[in-house]
């Protein structure tokens, strides 16, 4: 039955990547399997990485199957309208060690047509920053095709794209098309749509422990790239108990949520919800009595079928769901 449904947390996906380090074990208590694990899939329903549930009496089945089995309960009524039975959106934290490759994402027309797949808008939210860490977003001026291929050949492409510094909360929503890398020494949390596609186009020359290049995708990255500069960076309120709107796009509204003590929902059914607890630790407590309790580093689903519920605790929570 729909009113068996719970907030659910899923089993993490481990990726290991050549930037990656441990903070996703000494920070959010993952099991990392390796000292260069870069990557911890929370929700995802991509292809050969599908999340499944870790808690309750749906341990061991996967998203796709609940989803297929309860579409409007857990997705909402207009989420599943929209998207029918899939889950949208990919939930990640990263731990970058050392830079990331200069990469972008196409949109979803382009994503749709090459790879039949969506298109990848996302968004950054700061959970640690080491002193001087640096994210690259866009370029610093105007650009073009012609100038970026010539940076590119000469290895110089890093000179004319824009550093910012970054400090724990800072938010960054990143369109498709934008040109960006996460800088060493940087824990995130991302959000974005449902897609694994990615085009890489510098990888500052390192090589694997066999001496070899990753793949790059030049030619995959020419039509997609925003030759414009662009503003990531989020401005957004710290209201304590308060959902404070830092991004609000066509795919996705994310809230930060400074929770101290208790805060009342009563959600309309349309979203599912997620939220991301970025530090401390919180309870969702369900009108049938129920009482679920989360930390720092747990991804938590509440079906949509929960409209009516609270938040005891302290923590900073991100919460997400689909206008």
């Amino acid at each position: 039955m729909e009113t068996e449904l719970y907030p659910l947390v899923f089993k993490p996906i481990l990726k290991d990547r050549i930037w990656g380090g441990t903070k996703l074990k000494s920070l959010l208590n993952k099991e990392v399997p390796t000292v260069t694990t870069g990557e911890s899939w929370e929700i995802s329903t991509v292809t050969g990485d599908t999340s499944v549930v870790a808690n309750g009496n749906f341990a061991g089945r996967s998203v796709n199957e609940l989803v297929s089995e309860y579409p409007g309960a857990i997705l909402g009524k207009r989420v599943h309208e929209r998207f029918g039975v899939e889950f949208p959106l990919l939930f990640k934290f990263l731990d970058a060690r050392e830079d990331l490759s200069i990469q972008l994402h196409p949109n979803d027309e382009l994503a749709k047509k090459r790879h039949n797949s969506f298109g990848k808008t996302e968004m950054w939210y700061v959970m640690q920053a080491d002193l001087d860490a640096r994210i690259i977003v866009g370029f610093k001026e105007p650009s073009s095709a012609d100038e970026y291929l010539i940076h590119l050949e000469n290895k110089t492409l890093p000179k004319i794209l824009k550093e910012i510094p970054v400090k724990q909360g800072d938010v960054f929503f990143l369109e498709t098309g934008t040109i960006h890398a996460i800088g060493a020494g940087i824990v995130i949390a991302e959000i974005q749509q449902t897609s694994d596609i990615t085009y890489r186009i510098y990888d500052w020359d390192r090589t694997d422990a066999n001496g070899n290049a990753r793949e790059l995708h030049i030619d995959l990255a020419l039509e997609a790239i925003t030759y414009d500069v662009v503003n990531s960076k989020k401005r957004y309120s710290k209201e304590v108990n308060k959902s404070n709107s830092a991004v609000d796009c066509e795919y996705f509204t994310t809230n930060v949520i400074p929770l101290d003590g208790k805060m009342k929902f009563r959600k309309n059914g349309d979203s599912f919800t997620v939220f991301v607890c970025t530090e401390g630790a919180f309870k969702v407590l369900t009108t049938s009595g129920s009482e679920y309790s989360f930390c720092q580093g747990d991804t938590v689903l509440v079906p949509a079928i929960l409209t009516d519920f609270e938040l005891v605790g302290e923590a900073t929570l991100l919460e997400i769901f689909i206008s």
